[in-house]
């Protein structure tokens, strides 16, 4: 019978420790029902007692919804050994579960508070009633507890000894200093577990060796009864173990521990965190980064096509998410046909042998092509396949200063001559025709007039996506249309032109 692990969110109080971040009274509020609703984890902690009126407000209104909601008892205040005003501070809130910060490791009890552990005790025991005698439920952080079980377990024992004769529900082992291997987390939890059996014990871990996910696992095979994870992995230095990854974690490899996450609402949660905080979530976050389901290699996407082989059990549905199939210089043409069955195109092999190289060359300029790309590089491919090919833009060079008119300096070959020119007009492109049209006057050769110039990017595209210049030219009273594709909106006009030079 599996056994059921608590989880308890502290985005909104360790992870509002992130350098430069602070929730809004709306946001908290907005993140807490989202965490409880939706996410469904059983617990979260939403602030400090006594930090700010913003904080005093947010705890006020996210108590004042949960006790509507019946499940105030979610809501957890971190608090402090202070004669009271902590306790003062929770009845006014309407808050009804304290995490009482203490001491864990004889380091900081000497030196930070210069007290005895007697007297420590003392002084807890005396917030504890006190919390009871307001019907508020208490759960004791042991601050520092890992470089405690390291340096000074004599110590720690000393004083589970006497919480756990406390009225105390829960007791909250921090690695504040994220100092843990994995093995010593294992050994410390199983040890203090054994050791007090009757006692109910989370594991609160930090990530300053990236050994946060590992340690959260370990912590588990221990047997502690809850972890402590933020949305992002946000927290202070390095930040707190990620909810996402811990998540996946459990479910996928601790079978035996059972927990009421709801999956698919990380992916949601993790970009409204993100959101709200400014922070980032970097491209290979596991779970909720932009590429973690993004095959990029060709050969992956083609062994996806046969029988999944690069599949694994991070399946993005679990997540809310969808697979997608990077185009670029790797991604070969099996990547470009899963994108291709997306948009609901077909092309025959030579169509698909010329997207392919084209998208190579782009990726060979470290040009970012997406899956809304395609249409338009199909377009250009097709229309660059209706022509002969005779003239050549060799090279040139566009100039736009301040106080100068723009410049254009190119070199044009035609049937094997080569033809250079200077000229300038009212903008880049201007000037580029107009030098254009010296070649073409020695040649005594007219253009087309060109009556129509468009220009258009991928819907939701952004400002580094490919740009397509759609130009209409009158040549002889007929019209026709040429199409250019680059990053550069002037160059795509300029490969369009070149298309006409060839089509006249």
């Amino acid at each position: 019978m599996k056994r059921k692990l608590e989880i308890m969110d502290t985005t909104l109080r360790d992870g509002e420790q992130t350098s430069g971040v602070s929730f809004s009274v709306s946001e908290k509020l907005t993140l807490a029902k989202l965490l409880i609703e939706e996410l469904k984890v059983d617990r979260i902690e939403v602030a400090s007692a006594r930090v700010s009126e913003g904080e005093f407000e947010a705890v006020k209104q996210i108590s004042q919804w949960a006790k509507d909601k019946g499940c105030l008892d979610k809501v957890e205040v971190l608090t402090f050994v202070d004669g009271g005003v902590s306790i003062d501070w929770m009845n006014q809130v309407g808050a009804k579960v304290q995490n009482l910060l203490t001491k864990g490791s004889l380091n900081h009890l000497t030196h930070q508070l210069k007290k005895t552990p007697e007297q420590h005790f003392s002084d807890i025991a005396k917030t504890i009633a006190l919390a009871a005698e307001s019907n508020i439920e208490t759960n004791v952080y042991l601050e520092d507890w890992s470089n405690g079980m390291r340096n000074s377990k004599e110590y720690v024992f000393q004083y589970l000894d006497f919480l756990t004769q406390q009225p105390v529900k829960r007791i909250l082992l921090p690695d504040t200093l994220g100092v843990l291997t994995h093995t010593e987390t294992f050994d410390f939890i199983s040890e203090t577990v054994a050791r007090y059996p009757n006692s109910h014990f989370d594991f609160h871990g930090h990530n300053d060796y990236d050994l946060g996910v590992a340690n959260v696992m370990e912590a588990v095979k221990g047997g502690c009864h809850g972890l402590h994870l933020t949305v992002n992995g946000m927290g202070e230095r390095a930040g707190n173990a990620p909810m996402a990854s811990a998540v996946a974690v459990i479910n996928d490899f601790l079978t035996d521990v059972d927990i009421n996450v709801n999956e698919s609402s990380l992916f949601k949660v993790s970009k409204l965190v993100s959101a709200f905080t400014g922070v980032g979530i970097p491209y290979n976050k596991p779970i909720v980064g932009d590429n973690v389901f993004t095959q990029t290699a060709g050969i992956h996407a083609d062994g996806d096509n046969k029988n999944n082989l690069y599949f694994n059990d991070l399946l993005p549905e679990r997540f809310g998410r969808k697979r997608k199939y990077a185009l670029g210089k790797t991604s070969g043409k099996a990547n470009i046909q899963k994108n291709l069955q997306e948009l609901g195109l077909t092309l025959n092999d030579d169509e698909l042998k010329k997207v392919t190289q084209r998208i190579i060359e782009l990726g060979d300029k470290k040009e970012r092509v997406t899956k809304e790309d395609l249409p338009y590089i199909i377009s250009d491919i097709l229309d660059s396949g209706s022509y002969q090919q005779k003239v050549f833009i060799k090279s040139y060079v566009l100039t736009h200063s301040k106080g100068l008119r723009p410049s254009t300096t190119v070199s044009l070959e035609i049937n094997g001559e080569l033809l250079e020119a200077h000229a300038q007009g009212d903008g880049q492109y201007d000037a580029f025709m107009n030098a254009i049209r010296k070649l073409y006057v020695s040649k005594k050769i007219e253009l087309p007039k060109l009556i129509d110039y468009a220009v258009r990017i991928p819907p939701g595209s952004n400002s580094d996506a490919l740009c397509e210049t759609i130009i209409t030219w009158q040549n002889n009273n007929k019209e026709f249309i040429t199409r250019g594709l680059d990053s550069d909106q002037t160059v795509s006009a300029i490969k369009a032109t070149e298309k006409m030079l060839n089509i006249i």
